[in-house]
């Protein structure tokens, strides 16, 4: 199954939107979540559970249901009102002196508890430097365990995927795969000519 960042999201009665995030377990490699920046409503995305895919190629994710339970799905940026302890007095200057309890909005992610949330154009870096982005993850179908990182634009190789088996990898931060390996040695990974994966 291959997982694209940016791939058509499609259930069982049309398009919902594109795959903006993947969130995965990071000990057992296993994806749990694709994140979907939906179609309808800008700024929507949904948390879609990884068991709710039927198929995956690099251009389109299909999805095991409707739009209707899409648009059911758990939002993935939550938003939290926080109360202040502080009165914001409205049209002071105007002679009103209305108070009203000042507030703020905060947003985070909706990612579960020990999981990785890889973001599109994830920073991919090996021990010597930035060696591209990331740009899709092969993924086992019976498991649902990432078993490569793809490497689209960016890298010092022109236009080929790099394939990188997460063996290489040392460790994920916010926005960032960190390999154990040098850019010399990332040079020495197998490739796929985009041609022959799109022919």
């Amino acid at each position: 199954m291959d997982i694209a960042l940016n791939a058509h999201v499609e259930c069982t009665d049309g398009r919902v939107g594109r795959v903006e995030n993947i969130i995965f377990n990071p000990v057992t490699e296993r994806v749990t979540h694709l994140v979907v920046r939906g179609n309808d409503l800008a700024n929507t995305m949904r948390l879609v559970p990884e068991r709710q895919v039927k198929d995956a190629t690099p251009e389109v994710i299909s999805l095991a249901f409707d739009r209707k339970k899409f648009d059911k799905m758990k939002n993935f940026i939550q938003e939290e009102y926080i109360p202040a302890n502080v009165t914001l007095y409205m049209a002071e200057r105007a002679g009103w002196n209305i108070g009203t309890p000042a507030a703020v909005f905060v947003e985070h992610e909706a990612v579960p508890g020990g999981s990785v949330s890889l973001h599109k154009k994830a920073v991919v870096e090996a021990t010597d430097g930035r060696v591209g982005t990331v740009d899709e993850l092969l993924v086992e179908k019976k498991s649902g365990r990432i078993t490569h990182l793809i490497l689209k634009e960016g890298h010092l190789w022109g236009k080929k995927d790099v394939l990188i088996p997460v063996s290489l990898i040392d460790h994920y931060e916010e926005k960032k795969v960190v390999l154990k390996i040098d850019k010399d040695a990332v040079e020495q990974l197998p490739v796929v000519d985009l041609k022959e994966r799109e022919g």
